[in-house]
């Protein structure tokens, strides 16, 4: 798998993300990631909170390919909202990976209560003053906080990046997002497998396709456009993921997939956390 068979979005910062990357959580071994780098993945994603910068920077660095060629996104830990500790917290991220530089980093939860969404962007926006990430985004967040980023501070997220899969379409915050360009991110774009790839609806088209489920609903996700981040820690898998870009699906095969939507969650909802 090359990495020009990969499609690229450009986010409102003007920085180019290959639209599907390996997620790293729970994966604790550089081995796993250099699989998925050889696999042809060029965007990897971490956060501070998955304890795994370190080996994720360990592949970066090792698999022999410049790093002008790789996406690495990394995320604020919950407990480091703040001006002061959010730059620390990059800067400690930073020393993690051995980069001096990542190309996008993410704000993991908003944390309304602790009412530090703005200080803490403003930091963000600092780090990217400083040239220390390429582009600033959020994870998690809700319409009623990126309202509150646009009416507050200069800069708005280039992405979002969200629980998101046929159960949980995010329909009205997507429309949001598009409106004001930025990028949707998912997380859980498989629902973590197991029951939405029995789903008959999924089966059916992986079947006619000649594809696997999550093979079908990675596709559905690219066809609306979205960032998607799968993680497995099964080469075979890992391969299987990105090897999606031949698949064609129709609006007839979009149509059925939107029926499966239930509003389900198979993660945390930032509307309660923490």
């Amino acid at each position: 798998m090359s990495q020009a068979q990969t499609p690229i979005v450009r986010l409102n910062s003007g920085v180019e993300i290959p639209q599907i990357g390996f997620g790293s959580w729970p994966v604790e071994s550089a081995v796993v990631v250099r699989d998925a780098i050889e696999a042809g993945y060029r965007h990897i994603d971490t956060a501070a909170a998955y304890g795994n910068e370190e080996a994720v920077g360990q592949a970066v660095r090792e698999c022999g390919l410049p790093r002008a060629e790789l996406f690495v996104t990394t995320k604020l830990a919950d407990d480091r909202h703040g001006y002061d500790k959010a730059i620390a917290a990059l800067d400690e991220s930073l020393q993690r990976l051995g980069l001096d530089q990542v190309d996008l980093c993410l704000i993991h939860w908003p944390h309304p209560r602790a009412e530090r969404i703005v200080e803490t962007w403003r930091a963000f926006e600092k780090i990217a003053s400083d040239g220390k990430a390429r582009a600033i985004g959020v994870s998690n967040f809700r319409i009623s906080d990126l309202e509150r980023l646009a009416a507050e501070t200069d800069t708005l997220p280039a992405l979002n990046q969200i629980e998101l899969h046929p159960w949980l379409p995010q329909r009205e915050l997507r429309a949001y997002l598009r409106e004001h360009a930025i990028a949707t991110e998912a997380w859980s774009p498989l629902a973590k497998g197991g029951e939405l790839l029995t789903d008959p609806t999924i089966a059916g088209l992986a079947e006619r396709h000649g594809k696997s489920p999550a093979q079908i609903v990675l596709a559905w996700h690219l066809r609306l456009g979205n960032i998607v981040i799968p993680k497995s820690v099964t080469p075979s898998r890992i391969r299987e993921n990105i090897d999606i870009f031949d698949i064609r699906l129709s609006d007839e095969d979009m149509a059925a997939i939107a029926k499966l939507e239930n509003g389900r969650r198979t993660g945390l909802d930032p509307d309660v956390f923490p």
